[in-house]
């Protein structure tokens, strides 16, 4: 009795804890505790598709493909050959939990399809649509099932039901991969083409009958005879009607009650229901014998797209799935994948002939029938090349049907290679065929406008050019950020003047929101120096595409996106109260296409000018001291320096340098720099500005010259205008970089890599010029100079007298020009927001500052780097360096 006392009254030990120091080894599988090895496999899944994603896109592949090559990759056709590492990264033991996370991410993945099929689409070109989307599974599905013959009598055990076999393979070859095709599309910018639309609705429709053939191929599978097989099919029958009519509009009414549809952001109890409505139907789906994606896909069919409450709800999905959960399973595809199984001729022959009925059974049924209904020869073959592409829905129907039964290893691993190869080949294919100068846009509406913006031909650029207009009247604004507004709200508001200002008559059709302005008649009549139409302004707004879901649903639904988008109406609603002629674009593209598309744009709108705006009001911690604004003090951020440096909140990567500098290359027009330090408080609270404009020569500082000229139209406007000259010359060494910059922008481009990310992007440089040259370019100079200085016109008199104009001789140029900006900062300290007007001088300037900058960097305490003097000019970058507390605009003329 005392011994069992005693032993109950001493403390037990407690059990060791199970972590490194106690000799654990996160590498083996715990079934207790499988989160070690779960996150070890995860860490080398997506370090693996991210490696080969980077390869893959840099030859326009769908990621799908990097997912699935990473997964061979590391299954038992390579890595696996590695003695131990198959069973010490992926022993069987762990592949369930493995299995269930990526069905998760499956199961979310395939709700994120059903929500990227918007069944408007098919309404666009209906009857073509329906005839390719026809053509495109029956010639497939019959020459699939004929396929599948010889395949089961050579490669498939006979307890398989050759019935279901010739099924599943008639549906493996006849079905499109509809999120890949969309991704293809948009890459490819072909949504707004007529054959984008028309593939488009026809990808909706061959997806949806090929996922109704898949489930009933499983459900026939997993029915096990005949009558089961029926109950399962009415089963589903019922459950899509219950969850696409009831379940659909109660969805709806709740969405509309939270007010997530109006506003087009799901709200918590939104996101509780959707999530819910997902797993839910997936459980319902796999319970009665039908795989749970189907549920996954059917749940994405009833949210509704209205304001985009859609992609808000993709956008808080999309990364988890696609960047986790989604390369799990593919990588699990290609671990059930072995190569190493096609060891012999015959395998590889049917394989090949798996490759070649697969494509010309959709390349040829959908490109005749594209034929027949009118399209060319191009444009019929971009359509069936579009059709045949496989990818993600495609390798999700091969897995089901290995877990079926249906498909063993071998055959399995044919199949995975005839989809890699494929999707593939689409890209290629579809820009051999149709490539951009054969493309014909489809009747889409892509623009908002308040006014008009008159031409928009590449040849009204033409004629501007041609017609040599001093003063700009069309301008085309980059915008991608909110915070750019105030500076482009700024200059456009100085760039009217007091003769320009319309009546605005509102007006709403069908398509768009329109406001007609029609200008009053002025006083006075205007002379030809002037300009002869009232100003207006487009604004581009720029939306990045990525491989994202969210982007491609964008893409779709560029409409609505420009009428809801929230940088353009405060636009809208600016240039309405101003009474300004506003028109507003939008356009989903890839990054690296931005200044290509900006350049595309101008040709279109025949604008006069692009105006790239960066805004960055000083802080309390950032704002320099007026009377040191040209000093040596104590140095504080700069706002534009942001941009070209690496530290501080705004860091310029130096993609955003390459941006701005190919703008400045490629547009066939005059482009500005804008860069707005912000609203200051004015003493006697008048709203007065008062421009600085250094001169030095060349076709930058001409355009700058007429510009601030035009600027002073608006009488709230004043200038100093100093023309600088050098008293020793010191021209830079003629010298040119342009040849050997072309010739590794070509290599690039040969090579497929974006150049907009590549450091050493072509430079403008002080080209070598002749005497010539110089002398027509000073003998411009004098002329303008000229013509401002002794005005003959007395209509612009009223700007000139606002403006101050003066000549000085300095050894050292850019010095001279900061003190004059000090000056000008003090004379104007109490009344007005002083403007730095500069033209860029990167190509025929009249003399280099190089040297003197490198010197007055010094001197400050300035680091500028290479990127600064490259994109902004020299005369600028001195003006960063010296943290001017201004406003700075940098102009370079159309080249």
């Amino acid at each position: 009795m005392w011994q069992l006392a005693s032993r109950g009254l001493t403390r037990r030990a407690a059990p060791a804890q199970s972590g490194l120091f106690s000799g654990l080894n996160p590498s083996v599988y715990n079934a207790t505790d499988p989160l070690p090895l779960w996150v070890i496999q995860i860490i080398v899944i997506i370090g693996m598709t991210q490696l080969l994603a980077l390869v893959f896109s840099r030859i326009h592949q769908p990621k799908v493909i990097a997912e699935v090559i990473g997964g061979v990759l590391l299954g038992p056709s390579v890595m696996g050959r590695i003695p131990n590492f198959t069973n010490t990264i992926f022993p069987s033991a762990s592949m369930p939990v493995l299995t269930l996370t990526s069905d998760i991410g499956l199961i979310l993945f395939l709700f994120l399809v059903g929500l990227e099929i918007d069944v408007r689409v098919i309404k666009r070109n209906a009857r073509a649509s329906l005839s390719i989307s026809i053509a495109g599974l029956v010639l497939p599905l019959g020459l699939g099932a004929a396929l599948a013959v010889p395949i089961y009598n050579v490669f498939t055990d006979p307890k398989v039901n050759f019935g279901y076999f010739v099924l599943f393979v008639a549906v493996a070859v006849g079905i499109t991969a509809f999120p890949v095709l969309c991704r293809i599309l948009t890459e490819l910018k072909l949504l707004d083409t007529t054959v984008g639309v028309v593939v488009l609705a026809a990808g909706v429709g061959n997806d949806v009958v090929g996922w109704i053939l898949l489930a009933l191929t499983v459900a026939l599978v997993n029915a096990g005879s005949g009558l089961t097989a029926l109950w399962v099919l009415l089963t589903a029958i019922g459950y899509i009607l219950f969850l696409t009519i009831p379940v659909r509009l109660a969805f709806r009414w709740i969405a509309r009650r939270t007010g997530s549809l109006e506003t087009g952001q799901p709200t918590t109890l939104m996101m509780t229901l959707t999530l819910v409505i997902v797993f839910v139907s997936a459980f319902f789906t796999d319970i009665i014998g039908i795989h749970p994606i189907f549920g996954g896909f059917l749940s994405g069919l009833i949210i509704p797209h209205d304001n985009g409450f859609a992609i808000a709800l993709v956008e808080k999905l999309e990364d988890l799935v696609t960047v986790l959960f989604l390369p799990i399973y593919f990588i699990l595809s290609g671990l059930r994948t072995n190569l190493g199984l096609l060891n012999n001729g015959i395998t590889w022959g049917y394989t090949i002939l798996i490759c070649v009925v697969s494509f010309f059974a959709k390349f040829l049924g959908s490109s005749i029938a594209a034929k027949l209904c009118g399209f060319n020869v191009r444009e019929a073959g971009a359509v069936g090349a579009l059709m045949s592409c496989k990818g993600l829905v495609e390798l999700i129907a091969l897995n089901v049907g290995l877990q079926a039964g249906i498909l063993d290893t071998r055959t399995f691993s044919m199949f995975v290679l005839h989809a890699l190869v494929l999707t593939f080949m689409t890209t290629p294919l579809v820009l051999f065929f149709y490539p951009a100068k054969y493309r014909v846009h489809a009747d889409t509406v892509r623009r908002l406008s308040v006014g008009s913006t008159g031409a928009s031909s590449e040849d009204g650029v033409k004629s501007l050019a041609a017609t040599g207009d001093i003063f700009k009247t069309r301008f085309t604004v980059v915008l991608d950020r909110i915070e750019q507004l105030p500076a482009i709200m700024t200059l456009t508001q100085l760039l009217q003047y007091p003769s320009d200002s319309p009546s605005v008559e509102i007006s709403k059709d069908s398509d768009a929101y329109q406001i007609s302005a029609q200008p009053q008649t002025p006083s006075a009549a205007l002379t030809p120096a002037l300009p002869q139409h009232r100003l207006s302004v487009d604004a581009l707004r720029l939306v990045e595409l990525t491989d994202r879901t969210s982007t491609v649903l964008k893409s779709q639904a560029v409409e609505t996106l420009m009428r809801k988008d929230p940088i353009l109406r405060v636009f809208r609603t600016f240039g309405h109260l101003r009474r300004l002629a506003v028109s507003t674009t939008l356009s989903v593209v890839g990054w690296e296409d931005y200044p290509s598309h900006v350049a595309e744009h101008v040709r279109q709108t025949a604008s006069q000018m692009v105006v790239i705006p960066w805004s960055s009001g000083p802080s309390s911690d950032e704002e320099t001291p007026k009377s040191n604004a040209a000093g040596p003090s104590t140095r504080t951020a700069s706002p534009v320096e942001g941009l070209f440096s690496t530290q501080g909140e705004q860091t310029l990567t130096a993609a955003h340098s390459q941006f701005i500098r190919q703008v400045f290359q490629e547009t066939p027009s005059d482009v500005a720099l804008f860069v707005d330090r912000g609203v200051q408080e004015l003493d006697d609270g008048q709203e007065d500005y008062h421009v600085f404009l250094p001169f030095f020569g060349g076709p930058d500082d001409r355009l700058a010259l007429s510009f601030v000229v035009q600027l002073c139209m608006n009488s709230t406007v004043s200038a100093t205008i100093v023309r600088f000259r050098r008293t020793a010359s010191n021209d830079l060494t003629p010298c040119s970089t342009t040849e050997s910059d072309v010739k590794l922008k070509d290599e690039l481009i040969s090579a497929n890599i974006p150049t907009l990310h590549y450091t050493t992007l072509r430079d403008t440089v002080y080209g070598i010029r002749h005497t010539q040259m110089r002398l027509e370019s000073d003998t411009a100079d004098d002329l303008l100079w000229a013509q401002y200085t002794s005005p003959s016109e007395p209509e612009i008199a009223d700007a000139l007298s606002r403006i101050s104009f003066r000549e000085e001789f300095h050894s050292k140029p850019l010095n001279a020009v900061l003190d004059s900006a000090s000056a000008a900062v003090a004379q104007h300290d109490d009344h007005a927001r002083l403007i730095v007007v500069v033209g860029r001088s990167r190509l025929m300037a009249v003399e280099s500052h190089d040297a003197e900058l490198r010197e007055l960097c010094a001197a400050r305490g300035a680091s500028l780097g290479s990127e600064m003097p490259k994109t902004l000019g020299p005369v600028a970058a001195a003006f960063v360096a010296a943290n001017t507390n201004s406003s700075l605009l940098v102009l370079q003329a159309c080249r």
